[in-house]
């Protein structure tokens, strides 16, 4: 089996909305502020349409098997670097996961990093995710800030 990527179009759209749904329902369980079903976390056209984001695509078969999408984004105003690229959309089909489908996208959401110049990639991940998390470890991220919440309902 060959895995290929490329950059997403809008025709990838329905499969894509599909991927989002999976990511969202695999998020659920880390995230009990999530409002109910239908929910939506992206908007994925609009980031394919975008000159500050790429959405890439993994093939297998001529069947769209993985994304993610990398976007340009304001750092933080006292950091060295004034942009940098955050990614998302991290989603392999189940039965692709565990083959490198995660890398080879990373991989090319690295390199669109790169091409346009921002010196930084960022991501956020549930703590409890942790297939997720050693993904990221695997390809050199560590970890940086703890965002932390309190709930104030009961």
């Amino acid at each position: 089996m060959t895995i290929t990527t490329r950059e997403a179009t809008r025709e990838d759209l329905p499969v894509l909305r599909q991927f989002e749904q999976g990511i969202i329902l695999a998020e659920r369980p880390y995230d009990p502020t999530l409002k109910p079903d239908p929910i939506s976390y992206y908007d994925i056209g609009e980031l394919i349409d975008s000159p500050e984001a790429t959405v890439i695509v993994a093939e297998a078969d001529g069947r769209l098997i993985g994304s993610g999408y990398a976007k340009k984004k304001a750092s933080r105003h006292y950091l060295r670097h004034e942009f940098h690229a955050f990614l998302g959309f991290m989603f392999v089909r189940p039965e692709y996961r565990g083959r490198g489908v995660n890398q080879l996208v990373l991989a090319d959401l690295l390199a669109w990093a790169r091409a346009n110049e921002l010196h930084e990639v960022r991501l956020t991940v549930y703590p409890d995710n942790e297939p997720a998390i050693r993904a990221y470890e695997k390809a050199g991220f560590t970890p940086y800030l703890s965002e932390m919440r309190f709930s104030l309902e009961e």
